[in-house]
């Protein structure tokens, strides 16, 4: 009697433990985020490098004090791929990461994949808006965009606890 008590406390436990953690990893750590206006979506021009605010409508982001790269937006532009790719500084290698099921204006996987094929857009949003991390955005041809964090080069090397190759600004001291 006494292990069938106990065998369904560690059950009780466990299904009580998991229902925790992915409730704190699917909706604990992320806040929305409001609109504040213009300068929600920045974005780097080519010829100068100059981060300005992109114009955009139907802002929504998400974030999380986690982690620097939970960081997920969507919005709409009036503005054309060809009026995007003349103005501003184009980014490769963009690889949206997934939002949680419930942000549902942000899918990676469309995403991603409008990114692969070329039907997508990727421009730097903000570099290094922590260190290492990037801000990117993606514009669809219909006006959709999106924005994430994502790792960069100088990143991925420190991160991974290696010492800052020459042309990277050097890591924080902490």
């Amino acid at each position: 009697m006494m292990g069938k008590f106990l065998a369904f406390l560690i059950l009780a436990a466990a299904v009580i433990g998991g229902g925790a953690m992915y409730y704190l990893q699917v909706y604990g750590y992320y806040d929305e985020i409001a609109a504040s206006g213009p300068a929600d979506v920045q974005v780097v021009i080519a010829a100068s490098g100059q981060s300005v605010p992109l114009p955009h409508s139907d802002f929504q982001a998400i974030d999380s004090d986690s982690s620097p790269i939970r960081y997920r937006a969507c919005f709409t532009t009036d503005l054309t791929a060809a009026e995007l790719a003349q103005t501003y500084q184009p980014y490769t290698g963009a690889v949206p990461l997934l939002a949680p099921k419930w942000f549902d204006c942000f899918d990676a996987r469309e995403i991603g994949a409008a990114l692969e094929d070329g039907r997508a857009l990727a421009l730097m949003g903000t570099p290094d808006i922590r260190y290492g991390i990037d801000r990117i955005i993606a514009v669809l041809p219909d006006g959709r965009g999106f924005v994430w964090h994502q790792i960069n080069r100088c990143g991925e090397v420190v991160f991974d606890g290696q010492p800052a190759p020459d042309d990277c600004p050097p890591p924080p001291a902490n």
